[in-house]
This record gives C-alpha cells, sequence and structure tokens, in this order.
C-alpha cells in the first residue's frame, strides 16, 4: 500500500491509521462521549486529506473528465457518511445545518480568511473573475432550491405537502446542472478542484497505490463516521450547546477541515485564484452535488427523509452569504477588507445559532 508514497505522505498515512484506531478504541470502550467525539474529529479531518489526496494522484493516471468525476463522487465521502448516520439517528437538526454551516464555512469564513491572509501579504488579490461567476450562479440556484420548498412549507401552499417528491425533483435537477458545469469546466480544461491544490512537491503515486489509499480511506470514512455520529448528541449535551450550532460550525469545519486549510495557504502562497477555485468548489460540491445526492439515498436508507424544507434563518443565512459572496468575487478582486466583511458575516450568522 504504501510503494510509492513520499516520507510526507507516509507520516500522513501512519498518522491516520493510528488517529482512526485510537477513536475504534475509544468508542468500543464506552469512553467519554466528548474525548470520542474530538478524537473521531480529528480522525475525519485525517481521512477527508488521504481521499484528496489519493484522488488528485488518479490525475496523474487519468485524463480530466475522469478525474472529475472521482473528485464529485468521492470527494465528500466523510460528510456525506455523517449525514447518513445523523439521519438514521433522527439528528435532522444536525443534518441541516452541517450541510448550510458546509457552504457558509467555505464560502464566508475559509474565503474570508484566505481574503485576509493573501491581502495581508499582497495587498489586493486578483483573480479570473470567470470561473467565481459560475459558481455563484450555480450556487443562487442550489440556494432557490432550498429557499422555495421552505418557504412552500412555511406558507402552507399546496407545493408544501409533498415535500418529498418536491425534493427529489429539485435534488435530479441540481445534479444535472452540476453535471453539465462539470462538463463545461473540463472543456475549458479545469478541474473540479485542482490538484496543485493538494500536492506538497511529492512525486506521482503508482494508479494502484493511489487505488488502494482511497478505498481504504473510503472504508475508514464510514467506519468514523458511524463513530463520530454516535457520540455526537452525547458530546452536544456535555457541551451544553444546540444541536443547530453544533452541526452549523463543529460538525461542518471537522468535515472540511483540510479545504479549509488548503484554500488559506494557496492565498498566503499568492495563489489567489487557485485559492479561490478551491475553496468555492468546496461550497459548490456541497450544494449542488452532496445536498441532492443525500435526498436520494434518504429514500433508501430508513430513519428520517430528507428534504428542502429547512428552518427559515437557515435559507435566510445561506441565501445572504452567497449573495454577499457573489458581490465581492465578481469583479475578480479582492482585499483583507473583503475577507474580514466575509469573516464577520459568519459569526454574526454562527452566534444566532449558538442558542438553537
Amino acid at each position: 500500500m504504501v510503494a510509492g508514497l513520499g516520507r510526507g505522505d507516509i507520516r500522513v498515512v501512519l498518522f491516520s491509521a493510528a488517529i482512526v484506531a485510537a477513536a475504534g478504541v475509544l468508542h468500543f470502550a464506552e469512553a467519554p462521549a466528548l474525548a470520542t467525539f474530538a478524537v473521531a474529529a480529528v480522525a475525519l479531518a485525517g481521512i477527508a486529506y488521504l481521499i484528496g489526496e489519493s484522488t488528485d494522484q488518479l490525475g496523474n493516471h487519468l485524463g480530466p473528465a475522469a478525474t472529475g468525476i472521482v473528485q464529485s463522487a468521492v470527494g465528500n465521502l466523510p460528510e456525506l457518511f455523517v449525514c447518513i448516520f445523523a439521519l438514521r439517528a433522527g439528528l435532522i437538526t444536525v443534518v441541516q445545518a452541517s450541510l448550510i454551516g458546509s457552504i457558509l464555512s467555505n464560502a464566508l469564513l475559509v474565503l474570508g480568511l484566505a481574503f485576509v491572509a493573501g491581502g495581508w501579504r499582497f495587498g489586493t488579490l486578483r483573480f479570473g473573475g470567470e470561473a467565481p461567476r459560475m459558481i455563484a450562479s450555480l450556487l443562487m440556484l442550489a440556494v432557490a432550491a432550498l429557499v422555495l420548498p421552505t418557504f412552500a412549507h412555511e406558507l402552507h401552499l399546496p407545493a408544501g405537502e409533498h415535500e418529498q417528491a418536491l425534493a427529489v425533483v429539485c435534488a435530479i435537477v441540481l445534479l444535472l446542472v452540476y453535471a453539465i458545469s462539470i462538463r463545461a469546466m473540463l472543456t475549458q480544461g479545469e478541474r473540479t478542484i485542482p490538484a496543485e491544490a493538494h500536492q506538497h512537491g511529492g512525486g506521482a503515486w503508482p494508479l494502484a497505490t493511489a487505488i488502494v489509499v482511497l478505498s481504504v480511506a473510503g472504508l475508514g470514512a464510514a467506519l468514523v463516521s458511524e463513530w463520530f455520529v454516535d457520540a455526537l448528541e452525547p458530546a452536544i449535551e456535555a457541551l451544553g450547546i444546540s444541536q443547530a450550532f453544533a452541526g452549523l460550525v463543529i460538525v461542518a469545519i471537522a468535515g472540511n477541515a483540510v479545504e479549509h486549510a488548503v484554500g488559506i495557504q494557496l492565498a498566503w502562497r499568492g495563489k489567489a485564484e487557485l485559492a479561490v477555485s478551491v475553496v468555492l468548489n468546496s461550497a459548490l460540491q456541497v450544494a449542488v452535488a452532496l445536498v441532492p445526492i443525500l435526498i436520494l439515498v434518504s429514500l433508501f436508507i430508513g430513519g428520517t427523509p430528507f428534504t428542502l424544507a429547512i428552518p427559515p434563518l437557515l435559507a435566510i443565512a445561506v441565501g445572504l452569504a452567497v449573495l454577499v459572496v457573489t458581490i465581492v468575487t465578481v469583479d475578480g478582486e479582492a482585499d483583507m477588507v473583503d475577507g474580514a466583511a466575509l469573516c464577520g458575516l459568519y459569526v454574526i450568522i454562527a452566534a444566532l445559532f449558538w442558542w438553537g
């Protein structure tokens, strides 16, 4: 499995294996929920890194089209498994908040920190405006798919009585549009997430190594997600926070920690266009790929079905966030002030959900 891996890669693999083992020991030993929850969150971050790195390494052996498809299919496996197990446990509030929180944390917090970091060193950051505009339009479509069913439910419209059917229609539309967008990006010579974002100077892995690491990491994501969710509710009670805040902030950040660090690091290195691409694509994949996939999967796994009738405040928050991000990025320039504004909006939204 380690054939072709550099020393840094081997260290990451060994650390991830050790932390996954530690999470398993804590889970089966019925250790305090807070400890299991914390260790499982770190394990999820390590697994997310391995999935991202092994997927990028596949790009050295596959064509860009195949790589883009693989990235879209497996890039959010840890978060998908967390949401599936949370739905089966009846934690619908956590699932709704964590999905919206993933969009918000990427589009506001991480992009804001990236602009602050890059602006601190280079002043005004400049990046191509075409990709952000396309991503913004897709995010607005996703917002419409969230806001309109929510309003139909809250206003007791006829469509509000058919939440599940409406959610399936929206899910299919989002996936079809996302597939078209992937094709458009690939024909323009771009991947959904550039491989350069994750590679740190190591050599290319053999194809077999990349497949094995990806497969093992996917299995690890399924196991650790179950342990994470089992400890989630007791940990929330121990911390004295609401399910909404836990999903919006803690679960969302834990599932996307690697992309968060990568985006900020790229901006610090002056690669503003790559940083914006990584961060906004991460938010986009959650909005127009992970959410509809979860809707369709929830029809077959039992437990609580997932629909798009979310709490109105969540719908307003994500709509406002996408609007502000569009305004900030549409001209292809950003600085520290823009970054601070994005971070400030994220903190305000998070504070609203502290009490539930």
